[in-house]
């Protein structure tokens, strides 16, 4: 495969960055193509254990080029506290091995003042933002009304354009809000911390993509969240603000004309969820605690608790759609190695009917789910490497996900470190 994309099928964590970190070997450029710092990617290597938010997970990688593509919300802040992180472990961040687009637009303070002053006017209503300023980056973007990075190669074109959004945004700040106004004082000292520390990586990453892919370099495509959290294909308006569906990834990354030849998306062997919104799967009290527990189910961003369930077999098989996925990978499948009997939300229930359809978001909601079970398999399954050596219980499970879900697993995860992987 030349070009792969690697995505989330369900609501977000599904384990992606472990693919990517994984898969890497393999390509010459990783690209994260949409969202911006308000998830995160875990993963672990020899170099340790690291959380991601902006940074491509194939910044591990020796002669990779990382690239944050055009349609990324660029913070500068939050990137340049991310990449002084993983410098101080080991790993080299240079502008060979890293670069960003300079038509990616930058997210402001402002943004993350907005998101702040707009969920707290939600109160009972509000949609779960990360307060990481991305719906308001968004909106501001396709309002034409952010610096993109480019604007740091050419000062006085950049002082320019904020003095006229400056006085825009204030408007908002003061007459919506009655929140105090930014001054270009503000801003220059924030561009001088942060701005200009990123500087060096900007460059015209359309041109160095064209460039690779004349030469038949190999590119991943790496995408933030899931098909449930798409703007316009998830659960509206509990969704982000981007599109993390493998279709976007040519526009998103800078590079219209490429050809995605493989989409691998990423499925927990369980569900969970960080956010507002309906989960109908969701399971509550004491045996969600547990699974909790066992799975470490902790926003690698915001440190929340994660909702958590069975896996919701309607949901993912509209994920898989979404995407239009050829290969899945099944993460975490070691975490159900506690458990009885293994859960499954293998249809919903709405309006008195059963169905396999998954739902408009309006009436979301309103199902409920039909659970099944199979046996487990209770024995320690983590340092299995091969398909064959896996309890005959767990294989079945991961065939009937395989059946139900309609797209092969061809990958099996049951570890979070680079190795613990089962290749089918």
């Amino acid at each position: 495969m030349s070009n792969c994309a690697i995505v989330g099928i369900n609501w977000g964590d599904e384990g992606k960055g472990r693919m990517v970190d994984l898969l890497t070997e393999d390509y010459d450029v990783v690209v994260r193509y949409q969202g911006g710092g308000n998830a995160g990617h875990t993963v672990m290597n020899e170099k340790g254990k690291f959380a991601l938010h902006l940074l491509p997970s194939g910044i591990f990688r020796e002669g990779v080029a990382n690239v944050l593509g055009n349609g990324v919300a660029v913070d500068c802040e939050n990137l340049w506290t991310e990449i002084q992180d993983v410098v101080s472990k080991g790993v080299s961040i240079t502008p060979e091995n890293l670069k960003i687009s300079d038509r990616a637009s930058l997210l402001l303070p402002w943004h993350r003042d907005l998101d702040n002053l707009e969920e707290a006017r939600l109160a009972d209503k509000k949609y779960g933002s990360t307060k990481q300023g991305i719906a308001p980056f968004y909106s501001d973007k396709y309002q034409k009304k952010t610096v993109l990075a480019g604007e740091l190669l050419y000062p006085a074109k950049l002082w320019e354009h904020l003095e006229g959004i400056l006085e825009w945004k204030n408007l908002t700040l003061e007459k919506v809000y009655g929140a105090k106004p930014y001054t270009m004082e503000d801003l220059r000292s924030w561009f001088a911390d942060f701005g200009e520390k990123i500087k060096p990586f900007v460059c015209d990453t359309s041109a160095f993509l064209r460039g690779a892919q004349a030469e038949g370099k190999k590119m991943l495509f790496e995408a933030q969240l899931g098909s449930l959290r798409d703007l316009d294909y998830g659960i509206y308006p509990y969704t982000t603000s981007s599109n993390p569906i493998a279709a976007y990834a040519p526009v998103g990354s800078g590079l219209p004309s490429v050809k995605i030849d493989e989409i691998v998306g990423v499925v927990k062997a369980y569900s969970s969820c960080v956010g507002e919104g309906p989960f109908t799967c969701e399971w509550f009290g004491e045996k969600a605690e547990k699974l909790r527990e066992a799975g470490n189910e902790y926003g690698a961003k915001t440190g929340r608790p994660r909702r958590v369930g069975p896996i919701d077999l309607v949901a993912t098989r509209y994920g898989v759609e979404c995407q239009g996925a050829t290969n899945i990978a099944l993460t975490k499948l070691d975490v159900l190695s506690y458990l009885d009997e293994i859960p499954i939300c293998a249809r919903y229930e709405l309006d008195g009917r059963e169905t396999d359809q998954f739902p408009f978001p309006a009436v979301l909601a309103d199902a409920r789910p039909v659970e099944t079970a199979m046996p487990g398999w209770k024995c320690d399954i983590s340092g299995v490497r091969r398909w064959e050596d896996l309890p005959q219980a767990a294989r079945d499970y991961v065939e009937y996900v395989e059946k139900a879900i309609g797209c092969r697993i061809g990958y099996v995860s049951v570890g979070p470190e680079r190795d613990a992987i089962i290749l089918r």
